[in-house]
Protein backbone atom coordinates (compact mmCIF):
# COMPACT_ATOMS: atom_id res chain seq x y z
CA UNK A 1 0.00 0.00 0.00
CA UNK A 2 1.34 3.47 -0.91
CA UNK A 3 2.32 5.80 1.89
CA UNK A 4 -0.44 8.34 1.09
CA UNK A 5 -3.06 5.57 1.01
CA UNK A 6 -1.84 4.22 4.35
CA UNK A 7 -1.97 7.73 5.81
CA UNK A 8 -5.59 8.26 4.74
CA UNK A 9 -6.55 4.79 5.91
CA UNK A 10 -5.13 5.50 9.34
CA UNK A 11 -7.06 8.75 9.61
CA UNK A 12 -10.26 7.06 8.45
CA UNK A 13 -9.83 4.33 11.04
CA UNK A 14 -9.40 6.90 13.79
CA UNK A 15 -12.53 8.70 12.61
CA UNK A 16 -14.56 5.51 13.00
CA UNK A 17 -13.26 4.98 16.51
CA UNK A 18 -13.87 8.61 17.47
CA UNK A 19 -17.35 8.54 15.99
CA UNK A 20 -19.23 11.35 14.29
CA UNK A 21 -21.59 12.24 17.16
CA UNK A 22 -19.25 14.45 19.17
CA UNK A 23 -16.59 17.08 18.66
CA UNK A 24 -13.17 15.55 18.94
CA UNK A 25 -11.08 16.23 22.01
CA UNK A 26 -7.51 17.44 21.86
CA UNK A 27 -6.33 13.94 22.77
CA UNK A 28 -8.22 12.43 19.85
CA UNK A 29 -6.97 15.12 17.47
CA UNK A 30 -3.40 14.63 18.63
CA UNK A 31 -3.67 10.95 17.79
CA UNK A 32 -4.92 11.90 14.33
CA UNK A 33 -2.07 14.33 13.78
CA UNK A 34 0.55 11.80 14.82
CA UNK A 35 -1.04 9.07 12.71
CA UNK A 36 -1.01 11.44 9.74
CA UNK A 37 2.70 12.02 10.29
CA UNK A 38 2.22 15.74 10.88
CA UNK A 39 5.15 17.07 12.90
CA UNK A 40 4.73 20.77 12.19
CA UNK A 41 2.13 23.51 11.97
CA UNK A 42 2.35 26.80 10.07
CA UNK A 43 0.07 29.71 10.84
CA UNK A 44 -0.12 33.34 9.73
CA UNK A 45 -0.94 35.88 12.42
CA UNK A 46 -2.35 39.30 11.64
CA UNK A 47 -0.42 41.61 13.95
CA UNK A 48 2.61 40.86 16.11
CA UNK A 49 3.53 37.28 16.99
CA UNK A 50 4.43 38.17 20.59
CA UNK A 51 0.90 37.51 21.97
CA UNK A 52 1.12 33.94 20.67
CA UNK A 53 4.63 33.03 21.80
CA UNK A 54 3.65 31.79 25.25
CA UNK A 55 0.73 29.87 23.80
CA UNK A 56 2.99 28.22 21.23
CA UNK A 57 5.49 27.17 23.89
CA UNK A 58 2.71 25.66 26.01
CA UNK A 59 1.17 23.92 23.00
CA UNK A 60 4.51 22.40 22.00
CA UNK A 61 5.06 21.25 25.56
CA UNK A 62 1.68 19.52 25.67
CA UNK A 63 2.03 18.11 22.14
CA UNK A 64 5.81 17.63 21.79
CA UNK A 65 5.79 15.98 18.36
CA UNK A 66 4.45 19.16 16.69
CA UNK A 67 6.58 22.25 16.02
CA UNK A 68 4.70 25.51 15.43
CA UNK A 69 5.91 28.24 13.08
CA UNK A 70 4.21 31.68 13.10
CA UNK A 71 4.53 34.44 10.53
CA UNK A 72 3.25 37.79 11.78
CA UNK A 73 2.41 40.92 9.84
CA UNK A 74 -0.46 43.04 8.63
CA UNK A 75 -3.56 41.00 7.81
CA UNK A 76 -4.08 42.91 4.58
CA UNK A 77 -0.57 41.92 3.49
CA UNK A 78 -0.56 38.30 4.60
CA UNK A 79 -3.90 37.61 2.92
CA UNK A 80 -2.33 38.63 -0.39
CA UNK A 81 0.44 36.06 0.18
CA UNK A 82 -2.19 33.39 0.77
CA UNK A 83 -4.03 34.35 -2.42
CA UNK A 84 -0.78 34.07 -4.38
CA UNK A 85 0.01 30.68 -2.84
CA UNK A 86 -3.46 29.40 -3.68
CA UNK A 87 -3.11 30.67 -7.22
CA UNK A 88 0.20 28.83 -7.53
CA UNK A 89 -1.39 25.66 -6.12
CA UNK A 90 1.06 25.45 -3.22
CA UNK A 91 -0.31 26.72 0.07
CA UNK A 92 2.40 27.18 2.69
CA UNK A 93 0.27 27.99 5.71
CA UNK A 94 -2.21 25.70 7.45
CA UNK A 95 -4.37 28.36 9.06
CA UNK A 96 -4.72 32.09 9.55
CA UNK A 97 -5.58 34.30 12.51
CA UNK A 98 -6.68 37.58 10.89
CA UNK A 99 -8.52 40.79 11.75
CA UNK A 100 -9.80 40.87 8.16
CA UNK A 101 -12.91 38.79 8.78
CA UNK A 102 -14.06 39.43 5.23
CA UNK A 103 -11.30 37.15 3.95
CA UNK A 104 -12.91 34.20 5.67
CA UNK A 105 -16.34 35.09 4.32
CA UNK A 106 -14.87 35.09 0.80
CA UNK A 107 -12.81 31.95 1.38
CA UNK A 108 -15.92 30.14 2.62
CA UNK A 109 -17.80 31.10 -0.55
CA UNK A 110 -14.83 29.86 -2.60
CA UNK A 111 -14.91 26.54 -0.73
CA UNK A 112 -11.26 26.65 0.36
CA UNK A 113 -11.89 26.37 4.12
CA UNK A 114 -12.47 23.22 6.12
CA UNK A 115 -15.81 23.02 7.91
CA UNK A 116 -14.60 22.29 11.41
CA UNK A 117 -16.26 22.98 14.74
CA UNK A 118 -13.84 22.70 17.64
CA UNK A 119 -15.01 21.18 20.90
CA UNK A 120 -17.35 23.57 22.73
CA UNK A 121 -18.49 25.33 19.56
CA UNK A 122 -22.03 25.69 20.95
CA UNK A 123 -20.62 27.99 23.62
CA UNK A 124 -19.60 30.56 21.01
CA UNK A 125 -22.09 33.43 21.10
CA UNK A 126 -24.40 33.32 18.03
CA UNK A 127 -23.23 36.75 16.84
CA UNK A 128 -19.69 35.39 16.52
CA UNK A 129 -20.44 31.91 15.19
CA UNK A 130 -20.38 30.60 11.62
CA UNK A 131 -23.15 28.03 11.29
CA UNK A 132 -20.95 25.63 9.29
CA UNK A 133 -17.76 26.09 11.29
CA UNK A 134 -15.84 27.31 8.24
CA UNK A 135 -14.22 29.94 10.44
CA UNK A 136 -14.04 30.60 14.16
CA UNK A 137 -13.92 33.83 16.18
CA UNK A 138 -10.87 33.42 18.39
CA UNK A 139 -10.86 36.87 20.02
CA UNK A 140 -13.22 39.81 20.42
CA UNK A 141 -11.52 43.19 20.79
CA UNK A 142 -13.01 46.44 21.99
CA UNK A 143 -11.92 49.80 20.60
CA UNK A 144 -12.00 52.28 23.47
CA UNK A 145 -10.34 55.53 24.47
CA UNK A 146 -6.75 55.30 25.62
CA UNK A 147 -5.05 58.01 27.64
CA UNK A 148 -1.68 58.70 29.18
CA UNK A 149 -2.74 59.32 32.78
CA UNK A 150 0.42 61.27 33.57
CA UNK A 151 -0.46 63.80 30.87
CA UNK A 152 -4.28 63.88 30.96
CA UNK A 153 -6.10 64.84 34.16
CA UNK A 154 -9.05 62.61 35.19
CA UNK A 155 -11.58 65.35 34.44
CA UNK A 156 -10.14 65.78 30.94
CA UNK A 157 -10.31 62.13 29.86
CA UNK A 158 -12.45 61.98 26.67
CA UNK A 159 -15.88 60.47 27.11
CA UNK A 160 -17.12 60.96 23.55
CA UNK A 161 -15.75 61.63 20.09
CA UNK A 162 -16.59 65.31 20.54
CA UNK A 163 -14.09 65.58 23.39
CA UNK A 164 -11.28 64.78 20.96
CA UNK A 165 -11.92 68.13 19.29
CA UNK A 166 -10.73 70.10 22.32
CA UNK A 167 -7.72 72.36 21.67
CA UNK A 168 -5.72 70.73 24.49
CA UNK A 169 -5.40 67.58 22.35
CA UNK A 170 -4.25 69.37 19.20
CA UNK A 171 -1.39 67.45 17.63
CA UNK A 172 -1.50 64.84 20.42
CA UNK A 173 -4.14 62.42 19.14
CA UNK A 174 -3.21 59.20 17.36
CA UNK A 175 -5.00 56.34 15.60
CA UNK A 176 -4.21 53.81 12.94
CA UNK A 177 -4.72 54.98 9.38
CA UNK A 178 -8.44 54.31 8.85
CA UNK A 179 -7.89 53.59 5.16
CA UNK A 180 -5.35 50.92 6.11
CA UNK A 181 -6.89 49.26 9.18
CA UNK A 182 -10.45 47.96 8.91
CA UNK A 183 -11.08 48.05 12.68
CA UNK A 184 -10.11 51.72 12.80
CA UNK A 185 -12.17 52.35 9.68
CA UNK A 186 -15.13 50.79 11.52
CA UNK A 187 -14.44 53.10 14.47
CA UNK A 188 -14.57 56.23 12.30
CA UNK A 189 -17.59 54.86 10.45
CA UNK A 190 -19.52 54.63 13.73
CA UNK A 191 -18.47 58.19 14.57
CA UNK A 192 -19.56 59.77 11.28
CA UNK A 193 -22.78 57.77 11.39
CA UNK A 194 -23.61 59.62 14.60
CA UNK A 195 -22.01 63.03 14.09
CA UNK A 196 -21.89 63.38 10.30
CA UNK A 197 -18.97 63.85 7.93
CA UNK A 198 -18.43 67.38 9.16
CA UNK A 199 -16.92 65.74 12.23
CA UNK A 200 -13.95 64.60 10.14
CA UNK A 201 -13.23 68.18 9.06
CA UNK A 202 -13.19 69.29 12.69
CA UNK A 203 -11.15 66.25 13.76
CA UNK A 204 -8.48 66.83 11.12
CA UNK A 205 -8.32 70.49 12.13
CA UNK A 206 -7.03 69.26 15.50
CA UNK A 207 -3.96 67.83 13.72
CA UNK A 208 -4.20 64.12 14.64
CA UNK A 209 -1.40 61.66 13.96
CA UNK A 210 -1.63 58.30 12.18
CA UNK A 211 0.41 55.10 12.27
CA UNK A 212 0.16 51.56 10.96
CA UNK A 213 -1.01 49.02 13.53
CA UNK A 214 -2.60 49.28 16.98
CA UNK A 215 0.63 48.32 18.70
CA UNK A 216 2.15 51.56 17.43
CA UNK A 217 -0.86 53.50 18.71
CA UNK A 218 -0.53 52.02 22.20
CA UNK A 219 3.21 52.53 22.35
CA UNK A 220 2.88 56.16 21.32
CA UNK A 221 0.35 56.93 24.06
CA UNK A 222 2.38 55.01 26.64
CA UNK A 223 5.53 56.94 25.71
CA UNK A 224 3.71 60.26 25.94
CA UNK A 225 4.37 61.17 22.32
CA UNK A 226 0.60 61.39 22.04
CA UNK A 227 -1.78 62.03 24.93
CA UNK A 228 -4.91 60.24 23.79
CA UNK A 229 -6.45 57.89 21.24
CA UNK A 230 -10.02 56.80 20.47
CA UNK A 231 -8.42 53.69 18.94
CA UNK A 232 -7.09 51.79 21.97
CA UNK A 233 -7.10 48.00 21.99
CA UNK A 234 -5.87 45.28 24.33
CA UNK A 235 -2.23 46.13 23.59
CA UNK A 236 -2.68 49.24 25.75
CA UNK A 237 -3.67 47.06 28.72
CA UNK A 238 -0.57 44.95 28.16
CA UNK A 239 1.58 48.07 28.41
CA UNK A 240 -0.33 49.12 31.54
CA UNK A 241 0.43 45.75 33.10
CA UNK A 242 4.10 46.40 32.35
CA UNK A 243 3.95 49.68 34.27
CA UNK A 244 3.05 52.29 31.65
CA UNK A 245 0.88 55.22 32.85
CA UNK A 246 -2.06 54.44 30.58
CA UNK A 247 -5.73 53.69 30.97
CA UNK A 248 -8.39 52.26 28.67
CA UNK A 249 -11.76 54.03 29.02
CA UNK A 250 -15.10 53.17 27.44
CA UNK A 251 -17.18 56.00 26.02
CA UNK A 252 -20.22 57.03 28.03
CA UNK A 253 -21.96 58.54 25.02
CA UNK A 254 -20.92 56.69 21.88
CA UNK A 255 -21.29 52.99 20.97
CA UNK A 256 -18.13 50.98 21.55
CA UNK A 257 -16.91 49.27 18.37
CA UNK A 258 -15.94 45.64 18.69
CA UNK A 259 -13.88 43.83 16.09
CA UNK A 260 -12.91 40.21 15.89
CA UNK A 261 -9.93 38.04 15.23
CA UNK A 262 -10.98 35.15 13.04
CA UNK A 263 -9.33 31.84 12.29
CA UNK A 264 -9.86 29.13 9.72
CA UNK A 265 -8.15 25.97 8.50
CA UNK A 266 -7.56 25.63 4.78
CA UNK A 267 -8.65 22.52 2.89
CA UNK A 268 -5.30 22.34 1.12
CA UNK A 269 -3.35 22.91 4.33
CA UNK A 270 -0.10 20.91 4.53
CA UNK A 271 -0.92 19.90 8.13
CA UNK A 272 -4.72 20.03 8.57
CA UNK A 273 -4.88 17.68 11.57
CA UNK A 274 -2.31 19.71 13.51
CA UNK A 275 -4.23 22.87 12.61
CA UNK A 276 -7.51 21.44 13.92
CA UNK A 277 -5.71 20.39 17.08
CA UNK A 278 -4.28 23.87 17.64
CA UNK A 279 -7.65 25.57 17.03
CA UNK A 280 -9.45 23.22 19.42
CA UNK A 281 -6.77 23.69 22.08
CA UNK A 282 -6.73 27.49 21.65
CA UNK A 283 -10.54 27.76 21.89
CA UNK A 284 -10.63 25.77 25.12
CA UNK A 285 -11.75 27.97 28.06
CA UNK A 286 -8.43 27.39 29.81
CA UNK A 287 -6.59 29.09 26.93
CA UNK A 288 -9.27 31.68 26.17
CA UNK A 289 -9.01 33.03 29.71
CA UNK A 290 -5.34 33.84 29.03
CA UNK A 291 -5.72 35.95 25.88
CA UNK A 292 -6.24 39.23 27.74
CA UNK A 293 -9.25 40.15 25.60
CA UNK A 294 -12.88 39.15 25.39
CA UNK A 295 -13.72 35.62 24.34
CA UNK A 296 -16.51 34.78 21.91
CA UNK A 297 -17.44 31.94 24.28
CA UNK A 298 -20.25 32.50 26.77
CA UNK A 299 -18.52 30.35 29.41
CA UNK A 300 -15.34 32.46 29.61
CA UNK A 301 -15.30 35.50 31.93
CA UNK A 302 -14.30 38.93 30.60
CA UNK A 303 -10.78 40.25 31.13
CA UNK A 304 -10.04 41.59 34.60
CA UNK A 305 -11.64 44.98 35.14
CA UNK A 306 -14.19 44.60 32.34
CA UNK A 307 -17.85 43.66 32.22
CA UNK A 308 -19.30 40.79 30.15
CA UNK A 309 -19.71 41.58 26.47
CA UNK A 310 -23.53 41.87 26.53
CA UNK A 311 -23.21 44.63 29.16
CA UNK A 312 -21.74 47.17 26.74
CA UNK A 313 -23.41 49.55 24.32
CA UNK A 314 -21.67 47.78 21.48
CA UNK A 315 -21.32 48.55 17.81
CA UNK A 316 -21.23 44.91 16.85
CA UNK A 317 -21.65 44.89 13.08
CA UNK A 318 -17.98 44.49 12.21
CA UNK A 319 -18.21 41.32 10.10
CA UNK A 320 -21.10 42.67 8.03
CA UNK A 321 -19.27 45.99 7.68
CA UNK A 322 -16.01 44.54 6.37
CA UNK A 323 -17.86 42.10 4.11
CA UNK A 324 -19.36 44.94 2.07
CA UNK A 325 -16.47 45.62 -0.30
CA UNK A 326 -18.24 48.44 -2.11
CA UNK A 327 -18.78 50.39 1.11
CA UNK A 328 -15.23 49.63 2.26
CA UNK A 329 -13.68 50.88 -0.95
CA UNK A 330 -15.61 54.13 -0.85
CA UNK A 331 -14.80 54.72 2.81
CA UNK A 332 -11.10 53.94 2.38
CA UNK A 333 -10.84 56.40 -0.52
CA UNK A 334 -12.71 59.06 1.40
CA UNK A 335 -10.59 58.60 4.53
CA UNK A 336 -7.35 58.66 2.59
CA UNK A 337 -8.28 62.07 1.26
CA UNK A 338 -8.31 63.26 4.86
CA UNK A 339 -5.19 61.50 6.14
CA UNK A 340 -3.02 61.25 3.06
CA UNK A 341 -1.40 57.98 1.95
CA UNK A 342 -0.11 55.44 4.45
CA UNK A 343 3.45 55.94 5.60
CA UNK A 344 5.04 52.59 6.42
CA UNK A 345 7.57 52.92 9.23
CA UNK A 346 8.32 49.25 9.88
CA UNK A 347 6.82 46.00 11.11
CA UNK A 348 4.30 45.13 13.78
CA UNK A 349 6.31 43.25 16.40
Amino acid sequence: MARGTMRMAAIAAISVVAGATHAQTVDELYVRAKSAGETSLVLYSGGPVAPYETFVKDFEKQFPTIKVSITGGFSNVLNAKIHEQMKAGKLETDMAFFQTAQDFVVWKKQGVLLDFKPEGYDHILPAFRDSDGAYTTTKVNAIAYGVNTSLVAPQDIPRSALDLLKPQFAGRIITCYPADDDATLYLFYTIVQKYGWSYMDRYMANKPNFVQGHLGVSRSVAAGDNFVTPDATSTLNELKAAGAPVEMVFSQDDPTPFFTLTSGVFKSAPHPEAAKLFLTWYMNPAQQKRTGVFSARDDVPPPSGFKPLPSYNAANGYVEFVSNETVLKDLRNRMEKYTGPVVNTGGVR
